[in-house]
Parts: structure tokens; sequence; C-alpha cells
């Protein structure tokens, strides 16, 4: 198990640039920045690390506030483990508690679900973190749905919410930030019966 006065890493996971902000890929950045803005901080680039970092607290006063570490990794999404390992090492942050946020093509639009460990499922962010450190981390999947008809997955990804899922996705990216916060100061398996519907 590890040290209770260890720090959560949360690393968002995306692509840097502004023509990447509101592709489904960058909902793990969408919901970062709203972590950080609850937080009253801003993002600025890690002295450790190809990513942009803030650091504050999660939770209520008290033995359930935690110290957390946000991060977007600025490397790109297919090299994510690079980044994270290295604020991990950093931060002297256990494996057990990184949270992966990230776009999950194998559930339906705005659906979450929490776990720890596991596959990769495709997801290249996960496929090169869980290369660099091993599969122990925690990962709050958000669903984005199938492509429809013939597109592509890395086109399908690579392009911004529909108008119409645009409508709800301000309510769902506030629902992921509340499923985070609800890990790190609650655990997962309450997290779990909470959010994972």
């Amino acid at each position: 198990m590890s040290d209770e006065n260890a720090p959560w890493l949360i690393a968002g996971l995306g692509n840097p640039g502004p023509e990447y902000a509101m592709n489904r890929h960058n909902v793990g950045f969408m919901v970062a920045d709203l972590l950080a803005r609850r937080m009253g901080a801003k993002f600025k680039r890690a002295t450790k690390g190809q990513a942009q970092v803030v650091e504050g607290r999660i939770g209520p006063p008290g033995p359930a506030n935690r110290r957390v570490i946000l991060a977007k990794p600025m490397s790109y999404m297919n090299v994510s483990g690079g980044p994270v390992t290295a604020l991990r090492d950093f931060y002297k942050v256990p494996t057990d508690r990184i949270v992966a946020v990230h776009d999950e093509l194998d559930i339906d639009y705005g659906v979450l679900r929490l776990k720890l460990g596991g596959g990769d499922n495709g997801h290249n962010g996960l496929k090169s973190m869980t290369k660099a450190m091993g599969p122990g981390y925690h990962r709050v999947r958000f669903g984005i749905g199938r492509p429809p008809g013939r597109m592509q997955v890395a086109d399908f990804v690579l392009k911004d919410f529909s108008s119409a899922e645009r409508k709800e996705l301000d309510y769902f990216v506030d629902r992921a930030a509340d499923a985070v916060e609800a890990l790190v100061t609650e655990g997962l398996e309450r997290a779990q019966s909470s959010y994972n519907s």
C-alpha cells in the first residue's frame, strides 16, 4: 500500500495546441482544466518532464483533504508515459496514486467508468503510460462512443465534439471532475458506486 502522505498525480490526457482543444481525444485536458479552476490555480510549465502542472489540494478540510498534482502532458497523446513517469519520480508518487483521465470509445457518450489497472483497450495514451510504469494506476474513463458508419477511429477521436454532444459536454466534464475528486478523497469503491453508471 502507498504512503498516506504521498500526493496524488492526476494526469488529464490529450494533445497540446488550440487545434486539438475541443477534440474528443482531449476530454482529459478538459477535466484537468476544470479541476484547476476549482482549485483556483493556473497550469504552469513543469520543471521536470514535458507537462503543464498545478499543485494544490482536493477535498474538505480534515483527514480527507489530499495533496494533488494535476498534469497535462504536452508530449502528444501517444507518448504520454514519459512526462507522467517523470512527474511520478519527481514528486515521489506511488503508482496506485496516479489517475489517468481519458476518452473511451467502448463506452457511450458521457458515461463514466472508474477502475484500477487493466489493459489499454487500444488507447495509445494508456499504452504509453503502461509501457512506462506498468498497469497499476487508476483510470477515469470518459465515454465518447464509437465512430458512426465507416469513420476511422483516428479521425473520430481527433474531431471536435458534435454540436449535439456539446450541449451536454459541460455537465459531463463537471461530473467527471466530481468523480476524480471522489476517487482521491473517498477511495475507488465509493467513487465507483457513485459514478460508474
